[in-house]
């Protein structure tokens, strides 16, 4: 239980324990936590859709109150490492220079921009989903998008010689990546086809933009991990939404 309460108090504001003498070893073993993680949010995620959509029902103000919700449970970690990621990487700079720009703690206008497009991106297709969509989508999102971050992980070389991304690194092995897997497996598949198509079409998005970050920067690094788990969640609210039309 020790390392998944170092997994929770590291992805989300839910702190349930004292974090005490936690080591760099501690958050890179955590690792196989992620996706148990995402259960934790998926679960006051879909209570949240649940009851603002039978209250308010589909709305600007109810898309707005979950994402502003998901935000906050998460204390914007990924969107952070998001702005930092398109910042570099839409730089159109050296190698060197993209990771010295990712490294600066200031938003730059790529960054911006970008997060700006995907919040709205993300609104418009929450504002379309049915109730049982939401209620399902905004469930499996955050464990799939987690199970996205360790798949990215054990996948690519880190970047950096050092920095906090890089005990994850070290970390993730095959047997991690395994656990994790069968975990996400197991609570994604009885939710149908659509969850399930939604489970391969994100870590299909997570991988091919590690990929391609990983041929610019030379590896990933941690603002990646965060960039590939928001562009993961993002492709389960678009599988959701394209379920409607068939």
């Amino acid at each position: 239980m020790r390392l998944f309460f170092v997994a929770l108090q590291f992805l989300t504001r839910l702190h349930f324990v004292k974090q005490d003498n936690w080591t760099a070893e501690d958050f890179g073993r955590s690792t196989r936590f992620f996706p148990l993680v995402g259960l934790v949010l998926g679960c006051i995620y879909m209570a949240a859709a649940f009851l603002l959509l039978n209250y308010l029902g589909p709305s600007a103000i109810t898309g707005t109150l979950l994402l502003i919700m998901t935000i906050a449970l998460t204390g914007g970690l990924h969107y952070d490492g998001f702005m930092d990621t398109m910042d570099g990487l839409l730089s159109g700079r050296s190698r060197e220079r993209m990771l010295e720009i990712m490294k600066d703690s200031r938003v730059g206008s790529y960054g911006a921009l970008a997060a700006m497009c995907l919040l709205l991106f993300q609104w418009s297709l929450i504002n379309e989903l049915s109730l049982e969509q939401a209620m399902a989508g905004m469930f499996v999102m955050p464990v799939i998008g987690r199970m996205a971050m360790v798949m990215v992980i054990a996948s690519f070389p880190y970047a950096r010689p050092e920095g906090m991304g890089k005990a994850f690194s070290e970390m993730a092995d095959k047997k991690t990546l395994l656990m994790a897997g069968a975990f996400t497996c197991i609570v994604v598949v009885p939710w149908g086809l659509v969850a399930i198509s939604a489970l391969v079409i994100g870590l299909l998005t997570a991988f091919c933009f590690g990929h391609q970050a990983c041929s610019k920067l030379g590896g990933v690094t941690g603002d990646v991990y965060g960039a590939a788990e928001l562009l993961t969640e993002t492709a389960v609210l678009l599988v959701f939404f394209f379920s409607k039309l068939f």
